[in-house]
This record gives C-alpha cells, structure tokens and sequence, in this order.
C-alpha cells in the first residue's frame, strides 16, 4: 500500500522514537480506523524491544502529551519521548567550563540589549 492511498476502515500513521541519543527511527504503520497509541505502539515491529519500558516513556501525538488510551487519527504522528539524561542548563554549564568562552547562540546574537 502507498503511503498516500486511501483505505475505508484504514488510517495511516507514522511512529518516531529514539532509543539512543543520536538515533532516531521512524515507521509508518497501517491501523484499523478507532485504533489507540497503545494499539499503535503494540502494531509496530520494530518498537517491541521498546515495550517492556512503555511505563518510564512519555508518549504525544503531534507534540503534545497523551494517554495510552487516545484515539489515533489518520496521518497522526505518534511521538515517543526518552527521559533526558543531563538538564539542558546544565549541560550549557558544562560546554561552557570545557570550552572556556561564552557559547553564542546563532539565534540570539549579542547586541540589542546586552551590548548597552
């Protein structure tokens, strides 16, 4: 079946997760229409190493938080997300201390304000 194509009683739904920090995977899978994230995770294959850890995982669709429970509708993305490891703060701590100078963001340049 094309991704695209459309199927009476079918919806067409893609999963994303990360098992690791640096690999990111991707499948479409293809559900009965009514179907739930729990029935959508349980569809795919390739996520069953995920399963046993289900509980500790947070899950959205389309970023936002949702329940095992929520209906799925056709192109929703379902989103699996990893507790992070470091808080981002202080990972920023740490990059600055190695690298021994201010880390600039490329999306807020100095000027403006601070330069005053």
């Amino acid at each position: 079946m094309a991704r695209g194509e459309f199927r009476p009683g079918r919806i067409s739904v893609e999963l994303v997760w990360s098992p690791v920090a640096g690999d990111v995977r991707h499948a479409w899978l293809d559900l009965a229409e009514g179907s739930t994230l729990e029935q959508g995770l349980m569809a795919c294959a390739e996520f069953a190493d995920q399963l046993p850890q289900l509980a500790a995982l947070k899950l959205g669709v389309w970023g936002r938080l949702q329940p095992l429970s929520h209906g799925l509708r056709d192109k929703d993305r379902i989103e699996v997300y990893r507790p992070l490891t470091v808080d981002p703060k202080e990972a920023r701590r740490q990059r600055y201390r190695a690298r021994g100078e201010r880390i600039v963001s490329r999306h807020r340049p100095l000027g403006g304000k601070t330069s005053r």
